[in-house]
């Protein structure tokens, strides 16, 4: 090192700020910094501007506006003079309903498709493998008119109908029709029952773990816990006067030329939108999810299986005790993204007039012009449930993780 690369005391110059790393480092973030804020400006002004061009005021004070309009299903009161704001509510829930029962139906198929892939009976592997390529290589919007249209459009129309399950349900062009229980003064006892269920269920659950861990017996907690969340609330219900009772739809048949068909209000009834959007949500998720199921299980050492007939466990109990948790830590994290993926590919409902969140935005942004609220309120919404699905897998998957002894 020459004398003109040292200061005085002897010591190494330091670098210039332009070949400084954390100079750098510093100037590029607050560059960055500054653009976006610059962005975030003029995309502002833009929009405030456009606004005032045509005379629309921004604001929330539009949700407390009567809407005007009918819902073909809502889970929450609402009628015609309901607020914008109550109509959003009840688009919301039927996303939540469908995201719900399509995740579950979706997992199930898809466990139970991804475990027939792997099969030793030849035909049933077949069977498996046709349906996970033949569903997942069409698209999801045709899959829906598919059932909407072709499937659905098909079955009786509103003064004929097919029955099923004892009499109990019954399906037409206007949707499924079933029971409704009707809770009577005293009922609350039975959903307390049903929830001190579920939580002595859960205890029980880590006790029967910690249970095995430490002697290596097994309890059954399946049958357990079944026994417990149906049996308590039954017990609940007849000691209590049996304070509910089933609706039951009332098909009147009363001639040719008077108007046969259902009552209306009287028993539930799942709508062809609800029924089609589901199914095909389900069915197309679940061959995704069969996909992730059996790469899982191949994931998982072949010796595990050799060990453990070693010891006398069968097929069945083999893979429901030992492979299955091994392979939940591979399963998981994908599982988790076919999940999220099923909750925004509900919005596709708005192309069969299925009432979500979408949908009935759209119309209160058609009626109101509030784009940017509006737009909001569905960016919140759908970015909320993804966060909320995401930490509750990743919960669980941390609960499934292979912990070292």
């Amino acid at each position: 090192m020459s004398v003109m690369e040292q200061d005085s005391a002897g010591a190494p110059a330091r670098a210039s700020l332009l070949n400084d790393p954390k100079a750098r480092g510093v100037f590029y973030q607050l560059v960055l910094i500054v653009a976006l804020v610059t962005f975030g400006y003029v995309i502002v002004s833009n929009t405030i501007t456009n606004l005032e061009r045509q005379n629309i005021a921004s604001g929330w004070g539009f949700l407390e506006n009567t809407a005007g309009f009918g819902i073909i299903q809502a889970l929450a009161s609402y009628s015609e003079t309901s607020s914008y704001g109550q109509a959003l509510v009840v688009g919301f829930l039927n996303t939540l309903l469908v995201a719900i029962v399509g995740i579950f139906f979706a997992t199930v198929i898809g466990f139970v498709v991804g475990i027939a892939r792997l099969s030793d009976n030849w035909v049933i592997s077949r069977l498996a493998y046709c349906y996970v390529e033949l569903i997942r290589n069409v698209p999801l919007l045709l899959q829906i008119f598919f059932w909407y249209f072709a499937v659905l459009r098909a079955v009786p129309g509103k003064r004929e109908k097919w029955s099923f399950f004892f009499d109990s349900f019954h399906l037409n062009i206007a949707g499924l029709r079933g029971p409704k229980p009707i809770w009577e003064p005293g009922s609350a006892w039975i959903a307390y029952a049903f929830i001190i269920a579920v939580v002595a269920s859960f205890f029980i659950a880590r006790w029967a773990h910690k249970r095995q861990d430490a002697t290596g017996q097994q309890f059954p907690v399946f049958l357990t816990a079944i026994g417990l969340i149906i049996g308590l609330p039954v017990i609940t219900y007849l000691l209590s006067g049996m304070p509910m009772h089933l609706e039951h739809p009332v098909f009147v048949e009363t001639g040719p030329r008077i108007r046969q068909g259902f009552e209306l209000n009287v028993g539930f009834n799942l709508i062809p939108e609800f029924l089609a959007l589901t199914v095909a949500l389900s069915i197309y998720t679940a061959s995704f999810i069969a996909e992730i199921v059996r790469a899982g299980i191949q994931a998982v050492s072949h010796g595990q299986t050799e060990a453990s007939h070693a010891l006398g466990l069968r097929q069945s109990p083999t893979l429901r005790l030992v492979i299955i948790p091994q392979a939940m830590r591979v399963i998981i994290p994908p599982l988790t993204s076919q999940y999220l993926n099923l909750t925004k590919n509900s919005s596709l409902a708005v192309a069969i007039a299925f009432p979500d969140l979408v949908s009935v935005g759209g119309t209160v942004l058609n009626q109101t012009g509030q784009a940017i609220e509006i737009i909001g309120i569905w960016m919140a919404v759908y970015l909320s449930l993804s966060l909320i699905t995401s930490a509750f897998m990743n919960w669980y998957n941390q609960r499934m993780a292979l912990v070292e002894r």
